[in-house]
C-alpha cells in the first residue's frame, strides 16, 4: 500500500487537469516518503473563495477567505498537533496509517497569490497542497524556526516535481 490522494473539484473558475493531479500525487508521495509515512490517504478539495470563507469562519472563527485549510483526522483539540510520530525506541517509530485528513484549497486565492508571487498557478496550488499536507501531520509555522523547517520541506518536494518559482 502507499499514500493515496482522493480529490474533488467543487469550483469552476480553474481547470484542474489529470496531468496536474498526477503531479500532486507525486508531490504527496515524495512528502510522505520524506516523513517516513508509508501509507495513508489524503482528501483534497478545490473550492471557491466563498466556500473557504465559510469554512474558515465556521472552524477557525476567522471571517475572511484564506488560501488553504487542513483538517487532520487525528486532531482532538483546538490546539495545533504535535508531529504524529512517537518514538518507541532509538530505532523505531510508530507509523501512521489510514486517513490523514482533508485539505481544502481556494483556487481563487491561488490565482491571486500566483500573480503576486510571479510564478505559475500550478506552482502555487502545489505549494498550498504540500503546505496543507505538512499541517495534517503536525507541522506548523508559529515562529521563525518552525516556518523555516516547513519552507525547506515544501521547497524540496516542489523542486523534485518541477514546480519551481
Amino acid at each position: 500500500m502507499s499514500i493515496q490522494l482522493d480529490w474533488s473539484n467543487d469550483q469552476e473558475k480553474v481547470e484542474i487537469t489529470e496531468s496536474f493531479i498526477s503531479t500532486l500525487e507525486k508531490a504527496l508521495a515524495l512528502a510522505a516518503e520524506a516523513e517516513g509515512i508509508e501509507q495513508g490517504e489524503v482528501s483534497l478539495t478545490f473550492v471557491t473563495d466563498e466556500e473557504i470563507h465559510s469554512l474558515n469562519r465556521e472552524y477557525r472563527g476567522i471571517d475572511r477567505p484564506t488560501d488553504v485549510l487542513s483538517f487532520a483526522i487525528q486532531e482532538s483539540t483546538d490546539e495545533e498537533l504535535d508531529i504524529i510520530y512517537e518514538v518507541e525506541s532509538e530505532d523505531e517509530a510508530i507509523p501512521f496509517e489510514g486517513m490523514l485528513g482533508d485539505i481544502i484549497i481556494s483556487t481563487e486565492r491561488a490565482v491571486v497569490q500566483a500573480e503576486e508571487y510571479g510564478h505559475s498557478l500550478e506552482r502555487e496550488l502545489g505549494f498550498l497542497f504540500v503546505h496543507g499536507f505538512l499541517h495534517l501531520i503536525g507541522y506548523d509555522h508559529q515562529d521563525d524556526e518552525s516556518e523555516a523547517v516547513m519552507t525547506q520541506k515544501q521547497e524540496a518536494v516542489l523542486s523534485q516535481v518541477g514546480l519551481k518559482r
